[in-house]
């Protein structure tokens, strides 16, 4: 079983790393293999809708997103991590996440997601929101904790005295490690649910 984690900050040893470190030992310790991509401190540019990847070849910008797309269809969960900026989570993930979840042909229905983000006071909620989003239009649990999951700090040795945050790292963690070993036994008895999609409510005839 494994969990691709991805940080889109900027900063490789920042705020948001301190605390997707502490997920990421924790998963460890949970028998749950995890693979860290750092996205932040990358050139992503945005969806231009061209339409290329309904052809089923990936994104037509050949860069770090058809590269990641290999490694989330093979994984069983997913860590977002971003910092905070004016109220949203870092520009470049969200254009990162945009072309990834765009892009990609297979079912995510049933993968784990979990979203964390830092700030140093303020944020945190709305960017929570906004990038627990990809998960729940794409079939995915949504993993929580004891609190939101989040942390606070302006260094990340702030971040490691946030003793509360950390902690709800580490339970957020340990949720997420039982609902991917509860989902997997579940599938090998059962199968996933059935998922329907033929119904697409656009209403063009304007009524």
């Amino acid at each position: 079983m494994k969990v691709l984690v991805l940080n889109g900050s900027p900063h490789k040893n920042g705020c948001t790393a301190a605390a997707l470190d502490e997920v990421i030992r924790t998963l460890n310790k949970e028998g749950i293999e995890t693979e860290l991509l750092q996205v932040g401190c990358r050139e992503i540019r945005g969806c231009t809708a061209c339409g290329y990847c309904e052809r089923g070849k990936g994104c037509v910008v050949d860069d770090l997103v058809n590269d990641a797309a290999v490694k989330f269809e093979q994984a069983d969960g997913l860590v977002i991590g971003s910092p905070v900026y004016y109220g949203s989570p870092n520009g470049t993930i969200l254009s990162f996440l945009d072309r990834l979840f765009y892009s990609t042909q297979f079912s995510k229905h049933m993968k784990v997601g979990a979203a964390v983000v830092s700030c140093r006071r303020g944020g945190n909620t709305a960017s929570f929101d906004v990038l627990n989003k990809y998960f729940t239009i794409s079939g995915m649990p949504v993993v929580s904790s004891t609190y939101w999951n989040q942390v606070h700090g302006f260094t990340a040795e702030d971040v490691k005295k946030d003793l509360e945050g950390l902690q709800t790292m580490r339970n957020l963690a340990r949720n997420m490690a039982f609902m991917i070993r509860a989902i997997t036994a579940e599938k090998e008895r059962f199968g996933l649910p059935p998922v329907e999609g033929d119904a697409f409510t656009s209403f063009p005839d304007g009524k």
